[in-house]
């Protein structure tokens, strides 16, 4: 169980999932403007995997030369990350050159490259660029009297080339000005204005802007020969680097370092294939990267930004719109309290609106017999209607109480933002434990009736936010059980003040007990394989890395537990080695929604559990965060297991079997199975999981 062969590189996992984005785009089957964010989402999922995992592997070399003791794995995985990268990036390009731009093309979408534009267009063009670009652009050459200028995290800037007549050739280094969009429409005939609302365009002529740029250098340098322009694209570390002993003040702290990331050492560099050598070696040079870090593409960089293309309205180039269902116990949003009384509520969305959790917080807020209302925030839509209820309730002298967590990547400057605008409202605001992130997601509802004190909660696995509601697969669970009512009370005490609890009801709590009650379980189901061989557990979450979980899965294998494992992203154990995981069967799901929800499936010898929560199985979450994973009803359990678990391990159409390598395979239906894509199916069939008969 120690050998570290039997368990996979979690790098090399996170690669063979980008790939499977990848696949999406080159799948014919998809709207082509849904292979063009399927592209899109590749490159930024890139940008953010060296942002934050190469960067770690990076430090760890650099500790390992300062104590002049070599970090032989960390050189190790750096080098599996770019042999890697070597076999998808050109994919990746060709996938663009030769698959979607030709096919955007002939539908009226065409990316053009400056050379095809005509005299007209490109007078036009460099009429708008004189106008709206060339005022904002500022050349910093390189030289004895100029130093090496710095570019900022994921900038696009153009290398150039001058022969200036009196001292020969010069290197100046444009950046391209990021509050542009990356495409410029070109102007018909007889369209004077160029216009920058996609949503408007229903097709159209477009031209990458770093072209445009290149194409009119000799208005920033007048006098001189550009010898050539050539594009390259930094990314460097976004490790905030917090000293959570050293900062005592957690806002202060967050404010300081918010923007540094773009300050980070750099640890990828991309550059266009045409660049010389020459140039490449002086931004290696300057930026203290290796060859192995530099990455030459055949397609533009920075692909992330076709994003844009997405807006263009040309529904039948997408997904068929579908409109969230209601359910029906919350179609009223005036009796929700009285339906959480009568039983509990599943929600899955998107195929539930979340708008009933809207429903929920702004009922309480409105609701006289509220008392207090608590909640965690870790990631926020920017127009929040749950924010704007939680404010009215304190304006209504509601106890209000929010966990906003500071430290969620990426997120921090939005965090700040609606922290301080919760606390000018009277909303008591804390910013979670030193040390370790608040990731569960919950709220605390408190209602003062004639029977006395009732709790109604709302636990779920993704955040309270909107936008990502309508694109991520997610349970959300409504409860009025006065043990997790409870459960949740004490936990948000422990979060707002000193309260040292550690021992729950009915929740799985990290870092206080999951972990041990999860291993428990699982030695549980070995158990009853043993004495009535009938052992089954469905594990569905984003990332499977712990390796005390994935001892004890390989363990329950080896005595016949039936073990299915539904891991959207990373999977460091590796399924189907004879004598040790033949049992365990790994698939994933890459499809319209990204599959976030997370749920944790127990037979028990027939006293089946079943919990759901915000936590995957990996150290970061047992160990080093505020997680919570929570029981449901036995009511739920059989639609859970069946509709919704059984339908997703059924996926023929977008499910990949993981294979003992760490690589995955594309499964196919059988000659005798219908097709059947989880997602689509939930699409149709949305609602089975609402249960038919009330509690009495």
């Amino acid at each position: 169980m120690s050998n570290p062969c039997l368990y996979a590189d979690r790098e090399y996992s996170w690669l063979q999932f980008n790939d499977r984005v990848l696949e999406e785009a080159l799948d014919e089957r998809n709207p082509l403007l849904e292979r063009v964010k399927f592209l899109s989402i590749f490159g930024s999922n890139l940008d953010e995997f060296f942002m934050v995992r190469v960067s770690g592997v990076q430090k760890r070399i650099a500790e390992g030369a300062k104590e002049d003791q070599a970090d032989e794995l960390a050189q190790e995985q750096l080098q599996v990350i770019r042999e890697e990268l070597l076999k998808q990036l050109p994919v990746n390009d060709s996938c663009w050159n030769e698959m979607l731009e030709p096919a955007l093309r002939e539908r009226g979408i065409k990316v053009l490259n400056y050379f095809e534009l005509s005299g007209e267009d490109r007078e036009k063009l460099r009429d708008y660029f004189e106008r709206n670009i060339f005022p904002l652009l500022t050349p910093l050459g390189f030289d004895s009297g100029h130093p090496f200028p710095h570019i900022s995290n994921l900038s696009l800037n153009l290398a150039v080339l001058i022969d200036d007549p009196d001292y020969g050739e010069r290197f100046a280094r444009v950046k391209i000005p990021p509050m542009f969009a990356r495409l410029i429409v070109v102007p018909e005939e007889g369209q004077e204005k160029i216009s920058s609302s996609f949503e408007e365009l229903k097709s159209g002529r477009f031209v990458w802007l770093e072209q445009l740029i290149a194409a009119n250098l000799d208005l920033l340098f007048p006098g001189q020969r550009i010898l050539g322009a050539y594009p390259f694209r930094i990314t460097r570390d976004a490790d905030l680097g917090f000293d959570e002993d050293g900062d005592k003040d957690l806002l202060t702290a967050v404010k300081q370092r918010v923007g540094r990331n773009y300050f980070g050492p750099a640890v990828r560099l991309e550059t266009d294939d045409t660049m010389p050598e020459r140039v490449s070696e002086i931004l290696l040079k300057n930026l203290e990267l290796t060859s192995p870090l530099m990455f030459r593409s055949a397609a533009p960089l920075g692909l992330s930004s076709l994003m844009k293309l997405t807006q263009i309205n040309r529904p039948e180039l997408k997904y068929k719109p579908f409109k969230p269902r209601k359910h029906s116990l919350m179609a009223d949003k005036e009796n929700i309290f009285s339906a959480l009384k009568k039983q509990d509520i599943l929600l899955y969305h998107p195929y539930d609106s979340f708008e009933s959790v809207v429903d929920l917080v702004e009922e309480a807020a409105d609701d006289p017999d509220v008392l207090a209302i608590k909640m965690t925030l870790y990631r926020v839509d920017d127009n929040s209607r749950i924010i704007q209820a939680l404010m009215k309730a304190a304006d209504r002298n509601k106890q209000v109480a929010v966990l906003v967590e500071l430290k969620a990547r990426f997120d921090e400057e939005n965090n700040i933002g609606w922290a301080k605008e919760l606390e000018r409202k009277g909303v008591h605001v804390a910013y979670g434990f030193p040390g370790r992130k608040t990731h569960a997601k919950m709220c605390l509802i408190v209602r003062a009736e004639k029977e006395g004190i009732k709790y109604y909660v709302h636990m779920g696995t993704g955040n309270y936010n909107a936008v990502t509601g309508r694109l991520y697969t997610d349970f959300g669970y409504l409860t009025s059980d006065p043990f997790i009512g409870k459960d949740i009370s004490d936990l948000f005490n422990a979060l707002t003040g000193y309260s040292r609890k550690d021992h729950y009801i009915k929740l799985l709590v990290a870092p206080q007990n999951m972990r041990h009650q999860i291993l428990e379980r699982i030695r549980r189901e070995i158990d009853m394989q043993e004495k009535f061989g009938n052992g089954h557990l469905i594990f569905k979450m984003n990332s499977l890395v712990d390796y005390q979980c994935i001892r004890e899965l390989y363990r329950a294998s080896r005595v016949g537990v039936k073990v299915d494992l539904i891991v959207r992203g990373i999977c460091c154990l590796r399924p189907g080695i004879y004598g040790l995981s033949e049992n365990i069967r790994v698939t994933s799901i890459v499809g319209r929604f990204l599959e976030h929800s997370r749920a944790y499936y127990f037979r028990n010898g027939g006293k089946e559990e079943i919990f759901m929560g915000s936590a995957d199985l990996m150290p970061r979450n047992l160990d080093n965060r505020v997680e919570v994973l929570f029981p449901v009803s036995s009511d739920y359990i059989p639609i859970l297991r069946d509709a919704i678990l059984g339908t997703h391990m059924k996926d023929n159409i977008k499910a990949r079997l993981l294979l003992p390598n760490g690589r995955t395979e594309r499964i196919y239906p059988q000659p005798e199975e219908e097709e059947l894509d989880s997602q689509l199916w939930m699409l149709e069939n949305r609602g089975v999981w609402e249960l038919k008969t009330e509690k009495s």
